[in-house]
């Protein structure tokens, strides 16, 4: 049997595998064993004990968990609420001033804590209420959310870069640092398209009434909400880009700073504590089968030979360099209408790297590329998880349906953000730059 008609089996018995439902781990690692060993017979898991051994033994894994229990500990606290009254007093006299306000929160949240679903079941909380009983339309409100609550997969920290970085061997610092200026592009941009849209559509988001504002020492009271973030910001990004703390010993100060939030905060229980740590090894374990399951695939790939032929496939693209990058990116959005995140980046990286070597494009830009790619993936039908997300924290009469049709504005906004940081990398490259 040809090369050819073996990867083409392989591949798409890997799809018929995720239409019928079967979980990533369970697709990805048992087909790949049936293909791996009728390729090598047993001596392929060898490859496979040894790979995973070598991976599983990476100091950088500890991290992961400790950056969603970080995430999964301030969800409890009032850190969402505090900041968002802050918003509410400064921007709430404005068109749009609360949707505006949103995103910015979304995008300081979401340099805290490093996943999605934290900022999104944050603000879909105390946000999105507040936003519907002002008179805000109600896919203004549930759109402004969702782009800002995937920001949390760009902006430093990020759990996905780190995953990025150990598949790839990108250092972990210039990534995150890569990531903070498109990230901040993406806020602003959405921010304008909200702003633009409230001043030509005042009735989408009406300003709040002159009765209703507040005066300036309350605004300025209010600014105390910022500082625990700040500090939580400065102790997690700032020991990281400084050099100060490796990114494990930095993601332990980032659950010491919750830890703390939530000590002020007076919301630390030993109850609110057990549950996010058992969330958390849900999480983290749900992260682990996939990563078994994608070393299984990666050495099947490799072992039948498929790499040599997707990058012959890859040549004969037209646009060379640009044409291969625009179909690895497209290939990441079709996939993150369907699939989880982690799951798409363990099954493509193995493919794209060679092909992003071969072209000499930088890994580092290509990591914000393919982030971005995967945050359009969450904002977007059928199976984004930002969706799912914010269908659990909405009142009961919005539905799937508002949810859906709120995304598309704000998701052709983060294209554009894409295409800008595509066609100039400095967006990107210029942090890296200066702090390595």
């Amino acid at each position: 049997m040809s090369p050819e008609l073996i990867t083409l089996l392989f591949f798409g018995g890997l799809l018929v595998l995720l239409l019928l439902g079967t979980p990533l781990s369970f697709a990805l690692g048992g087909l790949s064993s049936v293909f791996l060993y009728a390729t090598w017979g047993p001596d392929g898991f060898f490859m496979v004990g040894s790979r995973l051994w070598s991976t599983m033994g990476s100091f950088t894994l500890i991290s992961i968990p400790m950056f969603v229990l970080m995430a999964l500990i301030l969800e409890q606290t009032g850190v969402a609420r505090a900041l968002y009254r802050m918003m509410h007093l400064w921007v709430g006299g404005l068109p749009g001033g609360l949707a505006i306000g949103t995103v910015l929160i979304c995008t300081i949240f979401a340099s805290m804590v490093g996943i999605s679903g934290a900022a999104v079941v944050a603000m879909g909380a105390v946000a999105l209420p507040a936003m519907l009983s002002r008179g805000y339309d109600k896919e203004l409100a549930l759109g402004c959310i969702n782009a800002g609550g995937g920001l949390g997969v760009l902006i430093p920290p990020s759990v996905l870069m780190i995953i990025y970085s150990m598949n790839t061997g990108a250092s972990v610092g210039k990534l995150f640092a890569a990531g903070l200026m498109p990230g901040v592009l993406l806020a602003v941009l959405v921010s304008l398209y909200i702003a633009i849209r409230c001043f030509l559509q005042p009735q989408l988001a009406p300003a709040l009434p002159k009765d209703q504002r507040f005066t300036w020492p309350e605004k300025f009271a209010a600014l105390r909400a910022v500082a625990l973030p700040l500090l939580i910001v400065a102790m997690v990004l700032g020991s990281i880009l400084s050099g100060m703390a490796t990114l494990t010993e930095s993601a332990a100060l980032g659950v010491l700073g919750a830890l703390l939030s939530s000590l002020l905060d007076r919301s630390f229980s030993w109850k609110m504590l057990q549950g996010a740590t058992v969330k958390t090894l849900h999480i983290t374990a749900m992260i682990m089968w996939i990563f078994i399951g994608a070393h299984v695939f990666n050495t099947a790939y490799n072992a039948m030979g498929a790499q040599t032929m997707i990058m012959s496939l890859m040549q004969d693209i037209p646009g060379g360099y640009w044409g291969s990058l625009f179909v690895m990116l497209l290939i990441v959005f079709l996939m993150g209408l369907v699939l989880d995140p982690v799951g798409i980046m363990l099954i493509t990286l193995p493919v794209f790297m060679p092909i992003v070597k071969q072209y000499g494009i930088d890994p580092v830009w290509f990591g914000a590329l393919f982030v971005i790619a995967l945050e359009i993936g969450y904002m977007t039908p059928p199976f984004g998880f930002n969706l799912f997300y914010l269908r659990g924290v909405a009142p009961p009469e919005i539905t799937m349906g508002d949810i859906y049709r709120s995304v598309w504005p704000y998701v052709s906004v983060v294209f554009f953000g894409l295409f800008l940081v595509a066609i100039f990398p400095a967006i990107a490259l210029w942090l890296p730059s200066v702090l390595f």
